[in-house]
């Protein structure tokens, strides 16, 4: 019986430690500090014919493939507030890299998670009429 129980313990965690290199884990954490614009980027788009650079775009920026619409979405910070928005298409001929322009530390022991209570709390903002709000009846 101690050895059936052995055995599965060794399975459990076998399971549970699959995927969780310390290369994975840091790669998530980086992962998340560039969605939280925390890291220096270098997007870069080629047209693989001419081989002449299309586009290039440089900051504070998260990055997201659209799979479904075939194209790159590049969200960057370029002020305290401020936040620009790129729609890259993708096609056969057009190959895009990035680079990472600055070493960054990330844990390889520890995920990273963030918790934002402005997100939980929102701010609202009211678009519409006062007219279309419900009068009171008598």
């Amino acid at each position: 019986m101690k050895k059936i129980i052995s055995l599965i313990l060794v399975i459990l965690i076998m399971i549970i430690s699959t995927g969780c290199d310390d290369a994975n884990i840091a790669s998530e954490n980086l992962v998340k500090q560039a969605d939280n614009f925390e890291i220096y980027r270098r997007v870069v788009f080629l047209n693989g014919i001419t081989d002449n650079y299309i586009l290039e775009i440089e900051g504070l920026c998260s990055i997201t493939v659209d799979r479904l619409d075939n194209q790159l979405e590049v969200i960057c910070k370029t002020g305290e507030r401020e936040y620009k928005k790129h729609f890259l298409g993708l096609a056969d001929n057009v190959a895009y890299f990035v680079e990472q322009l600055e070493s960054t530390e990330a844990s390889a022991y520890h995920y990273r998670v963030t918790f934002k209570p402005q997100v939980i709390l929102p701010d609202i903002d009211f678009r519409g009429s006062t007219k279309d709000l419900p009068t009171k009846q008598i």
